[in-house]
């Protein structure tokens, strides 16, 4: 499974509706930390596929969702289970932080 982006429109249906719990990554074409962490979220989808789907969703395009989300800084990243907010993490992590902090909230 890859990283896919997604949009205000298709927010609900992605995020909120998914049966998977979901990460949302918060982020921007001109953030530095966003594209350091773009690659580690990748290799994230593809090793936890089948416990968690993770999408993308650019600030500057789609502001509604962000400010609904109370989003700050980018990169912002949202754990949701079932349609809910479980955690949020922001900045740049390496892989290892992010898979802890990730088995913390997926148990």
């Amino acid at each position: 499974m890859s990283v896919n982006s997604i949009s205000d429109a298709t927010f609900e249906k992605e995020v909120l509706e998914s049966s998977l719990p979901v990460l949302i990554d918060f982020w921007a074409a001109w953030c530095g930390p966003c594209r350091m962490v773009a690659p580690v979220l990748d290799d994230l989808a593809k090793d936890m596929s089948d416990k968690l789907k993770i999408v993308k969703i650019n600030v500057d395009e789609n502001p509604e969702t962000p400010t609904i989300y109370q989003v700050r800084s980018i990169p912002t990243l949202i754990l949701f289970k079932k349609g809910e907010t479980v955690s949020t993490m922001v900045g740049a992590h390496p892989k290892s932080k992010l898979v802890d902090w990730l088995n913390e909230h997926l148990v």
